[in-house]
């Protein structure tokens, strides 16, 4: 399983280098010193190969995220500490290899993102009712949808034509929209806790 996480988290560097498109299975299959025919037995197809890649990246993610949130002191820690983590997970450079799934393989993408977003909201839904248990959220929100809007808005950096990516960075963005959000949900003793982690 080992072998496989390295080949996986390998193939995910050349697609950042080279680009969802202009990487081959030809190219991959000379990185690893490995027949062409070894990697199509194994994932059919460069999409298949691709999706692989996704999911195990996303998996990744997801548990460095869960992790992290068990190290926070309360429900707003465990937010930014999240945040914090998806935003070293998203840096610039993938923002082509993003470009080029979302032009060259949508239904792929479109797969991916519909799975990471749920788990992701399975993760903002038990961090609410942990909020509110704490009394740092409020009570009057329906925190399935507040989840459903807050990974949209972290999700259209890259697709969306109003924001100029030119004067915000990707990471100002997610720290913006997080803030958005907390600043959204927050009950006054929340807010107070908020202060000290700006």
């Amino acid at each position: 399983m080992e072998e496989k996480n390295e080949f996986l988290e390998k193939t995910l560097e050349l697609f950042i280098e080279n680009g969802a498109k202009a990487l081959t299975m030809d190219d991959i299959a000379k990185a690893f010193a490995m027949s062409k025919k070894t990697l199509y037995e194994q994932y059919g197809n460069k999409e298949g190969l691709l999706k692989q890649v996704l999911d195990y990246k996303s998996y990744q993610i997801i548990a460095s995220i869960k992790a992290m949130g068990k190290k926070a002191s309360n429900a707003i820690e465990a937010l930014l500490l999240k945040d914090e983590c998806i935003a070293q997970a998203s840096h610039e450079k993938k923002s082509i290899f993003i470009r080029q799934l979302i032009k060259y393989y949508p239904n792929t993408f479109n797969e991916h993102i519909l799975g990471v977003s749920k788990r992701i909201n399975e993760i903002l839904v038990q961090n609410v009712k942990a909020g509110r248990e704490q009394g740092l959220f409020r009570a009057d929100f329906d925190e399935k949808w507040y989840a459903k809007l807050f990974f949209q808005l972290i999700m259209s950096y890259e697709s969306t034509p109003f924001i100029d990516t030119h004067k915000i960075n990707k990471s100002d963005y997610s720290d913006e929209v997080m803030l958005f959000y907390l600043h959204a949900i927050t009950t006054e003793k929340g807010k107070e806790i908020l202060k000290n982690y700006k």
